[in-house]
């Protein structure tokens, strides 16, 4: 019986120790759940442990193998160019080992049902889903895709659920942010709204949104605001992660390569065609060939696309 191959998570990283805490939960969670697998989890930058101790520690436990999934909503830079960037490197300092590259976890229906769910929990019962506003918050990105993928997910959550609107905002380097996105769901009439981040954990910028959403709401008190939680690690999300592992491990991949900056010139962002890729530089990682590389974001496409 041949071996599956392992099982590497790669996230984001976060400033903030609980956020951190519960991705190295939710990796531990996946290994209880799938004994069968070895499993390990790092992040490309902010917290500890980095993607490339990660990969030693698999290599440590005999792995030559392994599907590796970003444990991200959406395709942005470091989906799109550092992670791949980070497993090529690691590929240099093991010999001998070889991975596939899964893709990121998207407006999933699984998730899509988590979000619903935060929403009725956030929400006053009595609360008619028509009259009230959701505004989606993502956590914005210098990527339009990226961007774009946020309102797709506010498109199909509004889809066939029964609220009267769902607007999208970003939490950083996009526009609209959080208090113009606000403005907009008053301007267009509503009067009840319930903010949703759209964030796998807790962490800064999900802090960020409830409290910007606080201050707004204060300045508002003619439209009742409430805040709903992130996703967390829920049931739908350790499914999903099996589900791009295995999409991953057959080589049924479908990255959304069709608008990338970094394969067609996009209108402002042409410079970024063909950029080359760098791993991004982690403090914690003090593998022997990182060459010096500090946060630098010219990412390529060195990831396998199927078309």
């Amino acid at each position: 019986m041949t071996t599956p191959p392992a099982l590497l998570i790669a996230g984001h990283g976060t400033r903030d120790d609980a956020g951190a805490e519960a991705f190295r939960d939710f990796v531990r969670e996946l290994g209880r759940r799938h004994p069968e697998l070895p499993v390990a989890g790092g992040f490309i930058e902010l917290s500890p442990p980095p993607l490339g101790e990660a990969v030693a520690e698999l290599v440590g436990r005999g792995v030559r193998r392994f599907a590796a999934v970003p444990l991200m909503l959406v395709s942005a830079g470091h989906a799109k160019g550092d992670i791949p960037a980070a497993l090529a490197r690691e590929k240099e300092r093991h010999p001998g080992i070889s991975y596939t590259y899964g893709r990121p976890l998207g407006p999933h229906p699984a998730l899509l049902n988590v979000l619903e769910r935060r929403l009725r929990q956030a929400v006053d019962p009595s609360w008619d889903p028509a009259e009230v506003t959701v505004l989606l918050v993502g956590r914005g990105s210098t990527d339009p895709d990226a961007n774009a993928e946020v309102f797709k997910a506010a498109r199909l959550l509004w889809e066939g659920r029964g609220y009267g609107a769902v607007e999208t905002a970003f939490v950083s380097l996009a526009a609209p942010d959080v208090p113009s996105g606000l403005d907009r769901c008053a301007r267009l009439g509503a009067r009840r709204i319930v903010v949703l981040p759209y964030f796998l954990f807790t962490g800064i910028l999900p802090d960020r949104v409830r409290h910007q959403t606080e201050q707004w709401a204060v300045a508002h008190p003619e439209t009742e605001v409430r805040s709903a939680d992130v996703i967390g690690p829920e049931p739908e999300l350790l499914d999903l992660v099996m589900e791009r592992y295995a999409e991953a491990v057959q080589g049924d991949l479908r990255m959304n390569c069709d608008s990338c900056v970094y394969r067609i010139a996009l209108p402002g962002f042409e410079d970024k065609v063909g950029a080359p890729q760098q791993p991004h530089f982690h403090p914690d990682d003090d593998g022997h060939h990182s060459h010096g590389h500090h946060g630098h974001h010219g990412h390529g496409h060195a990831h396998s696309h199927a078309h």
